[in-house]
């Protein structure tokens, strides 16, 4: 770029005008050198998102940015009553320092407080934060445009006057020319001797932009889909709909000076903008505010009472003497690095949280290996106890901010996050952008839909391309890897067509959302150092820069994590306390431990030894326990038999993939099946308590330090290049290495054993400190089960209640993994929550489907308004007493399905059938009551008569659980097998329990049997039809896969609600249990030859003797050749000493359907099979 420029980009869009913009911001340098453009602005559409990026990115290729916005601008003000116009965008660039910051103020004000209108700035704000900025008046659509198309030539020269009275000498005219085939746009050729008369007129200088918006002219078919992505249209829609050309790519030089030969001035002043742009945005130092006059004093004096303080009560893993020393070895490093305010904000409203109740974790991440944040109260775990490294979190040999990691409660974080913003200033405190990239399969999706190809077929392209780890591969990848896909692009037209513009989208970026836990804190208010967005769902303002450039632009990041854990914890303790105990206190009165003074009830002062706890680890009985819950989880725990908390960590860090494979060596070493492996007897003791494998980064930098004489700091330098795979550091650092090992008497074969060793692991080892940290929370869950376990798993569910599927996993383990008391949902004794009375668990009126919390806490509510809990008497009372209309008809009807309604009306349809009339009568009283109509006495309602409640029969017992399914999810009371069971067990069929046990020791052909919940077809690439089927019996829920032969020979079977018996072959992939049926047939039919046996029925009233055994004659004349077994009737009667038994002197047929039959009988009690 040796020849002086010509022309200049002043108006441009990058990937950060989001599904607008398609210039990549990294490829920017590259396109501004083949233009050979010493200098370009960036003016994103109403953000400056990419402004420091833009910055660092351009000037360290030797490119001069000029930092930029199009904002849009309010220039019309609506009449009354009319809605709100349109904006219209002028550009704005910095010509300095003091025009940066201004023009950040006014991207706050595009968003800042504006609800959910557009964004956009008055004509007040422009005045307001004018100086530093060159303003262009914005071309053809520009606000002076707008009023030319719209034939206000007046009211344009009185904006244009007063634009420049707010910009004197840095208003520039904007002239566009973006001609395509059908000549110029109609806007540019109406508006352009309009903008040009009044420069003359106005003396003011012109200036030629070309509105870039993608790099090529070939990407305008595809820039136009990524439009039509945005605003929800179809490419195909009439050409009306575009409002851009082919025209806007990045012209060169010499197109741009040709399209304005007639106006060379306005070429000429792009250049004379660019050298008065002479300011680039420039990085940061990290600013804090400052916490303290003397903030070293204050943390030195703060860590050293808090380390006495923990040391009166914690047991000391060394002596007080070396716990003091590496306390003052931690102040001094952080002292050094200039980072103790740091510190003493994040005590500060840690210690805050605490004071409030506020439930914190331990710590997480390697902020555990402080010292000095264990004395501060930041973690609640003893470093030294666990040997966890300072210099892991804090290298002295690599400056770097500190990064706690904090978790708080989930239901209370923002709590926390309020207390910040009220201590620091609402306008020094803000979350961060994130933003969501137009990945491959979406963008397949996406382009699709504008390409309006069928749902089903653009769903198959998506599905085509594969996932690497957690991103799927890129388009231009998957047509190399996936042949299938290649073929569909070369037999259809349309196809090729959406993975070519696809390529050419993908990676763009798609939306702007706020990042789940970064918070800044800064000294001033945080639009003086980057722009501010705002969320139109939330009330607090983020940053417009993300978590990488709002560092740089100096602002500390501080992250506040929502860990549901912590929500289940309290929720349990909470149900402790309501049960009128305390943490350490059994349901039987046991005292489980003596709590430290000062620490009843928190869950940290709980003992790590407890035997009962490690018992229910070694049987995996882990449903629900944080971080061991999934199957592959318990099946390492049966192996590894953990008897103390090291073992814990251990698994938290090795279960994953690659340390994965290390876990039968480590178990096999624990139980003494295995002796372990030396490495080199300088090291050894390092690995003892991992069994002789490196499972921890730890571990890497402690067996640098010892056989390499490495400092920590340097180990820890060692460490993070090995794990990632930096070559040129690792060629330095292996002769360092070996040199050290040979120092120590290592041979030197055995030295590059070792470091070829720790390559290997450091690759995946897991940091020890967040292990540590999320070990003892899992300790902490389990403890919380084997202790306490009906308040743990109502703690539990109430943090999933809206889940069904997580709910029908958790009760089925309230009734048969625990055994646990229950009581169904019942208005007189359930909570809107879980809850827990008298050691059982009470189910939660909010956890019905279509109810709502806040709803059931209406009838909560009534049941004691009187200061006392008076349990609803009747239907009326209840509908007296709760405004009906106020719950819902909806809310009601799952109440009743449910049962919820069994202690006012035990038939379940009449209740069901009935709730329309009473909803009238309930809004008939209430309205009553809200007239004031209301005597002395207070009856209000008492005169309107009942309704006529309806006399319909109760729904038969498969119906009871059918209805009951609708409104829990799953099947509470029973199951439909459950009369079916017996005969099923004695055809060989399997429960999904057994099946799962055996397929984890390797495939086969399994039999079961389960009740269809769903089922969605699908077609396969190849046009074949596939379903997958939802099922459950009476362990649990489970999916089966169809392919065509099997579905068309299964489909009339599969109708939800069915109940049926399959065959499918069993297999466990990554600890899921996978089912391809061969088979499926009715339940009735698999059953009939199952065999007679005998049935035992209990009847209250000798009526009921008669209608028993007129269904079983019935049973007896339809199925003359079936098998037949003995029938014994028991009378239960509590004026008789004891049941009276009743043979009927015969055989019957006996099978599930009428053993259902007589089960719904009026005066029937039970029927049992024996």
């Amino acid at each position: 770029m040796t020849n002086s420029p010509r022309f200049i980009h002043l108006r441009t869009h990058t990937e950060y005008s989001l599904l607008e913009g398609a210039l990549r911001l990294k490829k920017l340098p590259d396109q501004c050198k083949q233009a050979e453009m010493p200098a370009i602005a960036v003016t994103d559409t109403n953000n400056m998102f990419s402004a420091l990026e833009f910055s660092v990115t351009l000037s360290e290729a030797g490119i001069q940015p000029i930092l930029g916005c199009q904002v849009d601008m309010t220039y019309l003000t609506p009449a009354p009553g009319e809605k709100p116009k349109v904006p219209a965008p002028l550009v704005l660039l910095a010509q300095s320092e003091g025009g940066y910051e201004n023009l950040m103020k006014l991207n706050s004000c595009l968003y800042v407080d504006k609800g959910h209108q557009l964004p956009q700035v008055t004509l007040e704000e422009l005045k307001q934060y004018s100086e530093g900025l060159i303003c262009l008046s914005g071309g053809p659509n520009g606000p002076v445009g707008m009023l030319l198309q719209q034939g206000q030539r007046p009211a344009a020269e009185e904006l244009m006057t007063r634009l420049k009275s707010i910009y004197p000498d840095r208003l520039y005219v904007e002239l566009q020319r973006h001609p395509g085939e059908g000549g110029q746009p109609e806007a540019e050729k109406t508006t352009e001797r309009g903008h040009i008369e009044m420069a003359y007129a106005m003396d003011l200088p012109l200036v030629a932009t070309n509105d870039v918006y993608f790099p090529k002219t070939e990407m305008y078919e595809a820039h136009d889909a990524l439009i039509c992505i945005a605003e929800g249209a179809y490419v195909d829609q009439a050409e009306g709909r575009r409002r851009l050309t082919a025209q806007h790519y990045f012209k060169s030089q010499q197109e741009m000076v040709t399209l304005f030969a007639d106006l060379p001035e306005a070429i000429e002043n792009t250049v004379e903008i660019s050298k008065r742009c002479a300011f680039m945005a420039y990085r940061r130092d990290p600013i804090l505010p400052k916490f303290a006059d003397d903030e070293v004093a204050e943390l030195r004096r703060i860590a050293n009472e808090g380390l006495q303080g923990r040391l009166a009560v914690i047991p000391h893993a060394v002596s007080v003497e070396d716990y003091q020393k590496r306390l003052d070895f931690e102040l001094d490093i952080i002292e050094g690095m200039g980072f103790p305010g740091y510190f003493l904000i994040v005590a500060d409203f840690i210690q805050w949280a605490k004071d409030h109740n506020i439930p914190v974790g331990p710590g997480r991440g390697s902020g555990a290996g402080s010292l000095v944040a264990y004395a501060l109260t930041v973690t609640d775990l003893d470093p030294l106890r666990y040997s966890l490294l300072f210099e892991r979190f804090l290298n002295p040999e690599r400056v770097s901010m500190p990064d706690f990691d904090i978790d708080f409660c989930m239901d209370r974080r923002e709590e926390v996050i309020r207390y910040v913003q009220q201590k620091y200033g609402r306008d020094r405190v803000g979350q961060i952008i994130t933003f969501g990239a137009l990945l491959s399969k979406a963008a397949v999706r996406d382009i699709g839909r504008v390409l309006q190809m069928p749902y089903g077929q653009v769903d198959r392209l998506s599905k085509l391309i594969p996932v690497e780890g957690v991103k799927p591969m890129s388009i231009a990848d998957s047509l190399k890897e996936e042949p299938r896909l290649r073929e569909e692009a070369r037999n259809e037209e349309v196809v090729d067509r959406l993975l070519t513009y696809g390529q050419q989208v993908e990676g763009l970026l798609r939306n702007a959302s706020t990042h789940a836990a970064g918070v800044v804190i800064g000294d001033r208010p945080i639009d003086e150092l980057v722009p501010l967005y705002q969320d139109p769902r939330s009330d607090m303002p983020a940053t417009q820069f993300n978590m990488k450039w709002v560092e740089q632009a100096g602002l500390v990041k501080f992250d506040f994590l929502g860990l549901k854990t912590l929500t289940v914890i309290q929720s349990a303790v909470d149900l402790i306390k309501g049960e009128g105990r305390d943490l350490h206190v059994a349901a039987d009165g046991t005292q489980l431990y003596e709590p430290p003074e000062g620490s009843v009830n928190e869950i940290n002062a709980i003992p790590l030894d407890d035997i009962p706890t490690y018992k229910l680890y070694a049987a995996a009985k882990t449903v629900a326990v944080f971080q061991v819950e999934s199957s592959g989880m318990m099946d390492a725990l049966k192996r590894m038999k953990p008897n103390c908390i090291e073992d814990i960590v251990a698994l938290v860090a090795l279960y994953r993939p690659g340390p994965m494979e290390n876990i039968p060596t480590y178990c096999e070493v624990k139980n003494g099946l295995k002796k372990i492996e030396s490495v080199h007897p300088l090291i050894d003791h390092l690995l003892a308590e991992t069994q002789g494998i490196i499972v921890y980064q730890e571990q890497v930098m402690q067996i640098a330090q010892v056989m390499a004489g490495y400092s920590l700091g340097g180990a820890d330098l060692l460490r993070r290049a090995m794990g990632k795979k930096i070559a040129a550091e690792m060629a330095k650092e292996r002769p360092k290495f070996e040199k050290g090992a040979m120092e120590n008497g290592v041979p030197a074969k055995k030295a590059s054993e070792v470091f070829d060793l720790l390559e290997k692991f450091a690759n995946y080892g897991f940091n020890k400190s967040h292990a540590a940290a999320y070990a003892v929370v899992s300790y902490q869950t389990g403890w919380l089960k084997a202790n306490h376990p009906v308040e743990f798993m109502g703690g539990v569910m109430n943090c999933d209640i809206h889940l069904t599927d997580k709910l029908a996993v958790y009760f089925e383990e309230v009734k048969k993994g625990l055994g646990l008391p229950y009581v169904p949902p019942c208005v007189n004794r359930s909570e809107a929550t879980f809850n827990v009375i008298n050691g059982e668990l009470v189910y939660a009126l909010g956890a019905l489907k279509n109810v709502g919390v806040e709803a059931m806490r209406l009838i909560t509510a009534a049941r004691r308004e009187d200061g006392g809990e008076r349990p609803f008497a009747t239907l009326f009372d209840f509908a007296r007493r709760v405004d009906l209309k106020k719950v819902g008809k909806r809310p009601l009807e799952m109440l009743a399905r449910a049962g919820g309604f069994d202690q006012l009306d035990p038939n379940r349809r009449r209740v069901f059938d009935s709730l329309e009339p009473l909803v009238g009568y309930s809004a008939a009283i209430h309205e009553q009551k809200n007239s004031n109509q209301v005597s002395l006495f207070g009856d209000a309602g008492e005169d309107l008569p009942e309704p006529r409640l309806s006399g319909t029969p109760d729904w038969l017992p498969a119906e009871r659980l059918s209805e009951e399914f609708k409104a829990i999810g799953f099947y509470l009371s029973g199951h439909p097998l459950d009369d079916y069971m017996p005969a099923l067990k004695r055809k060989g069929v399997m429960t999904l329990d057994e099946v799962m046990e055996k397929a984890r020791r390797g495939p086969f052909l399994a039999k079961m049997a389960g009740v269809v919940a769903g089922r969605q077809e699908r077609k396969s690439a190849r046009g074949n039809r596939f379903a997958f089927a939802q099922l459950s019996d009476t362990t649990g829920g489970f999916e089966v896969t169809l392919f065509s032969e099997a579905l068309e020979k299964s489909r009339d079977h599969l109708e939800t609600g069915a109940k049926v018996v399959l065959t499918a072959e069993a297999t466990m992939e990554s600890d899921q249990l996978k089912l391809l049926a061969r088979s499926v047939g009715p339940i009735d039919a698999a059953v009939a030859d199952a065999g007679a046996s005998s049935l035992r029925v209990y009847i209250t009233e000798v009526a009921a003797v008669s209608t028993v055994a007129t269904v079983l004659e019935e049973a007896r004349a339809a199925a003359k050749n079936a098998s037949r077994g003995e029938v014994l009737m028991y009378l239960q009667d509590p004026t008789l000493p004891g049941d009276v038994e009743l043979d009927l002197g015969q055989y019957f047929p006996i099978n599930p359907q009428i053993k259902g039959a007589i089960k719904s009988l009026d005066g029937v009690l039970d029927v049992e099979e024996i």
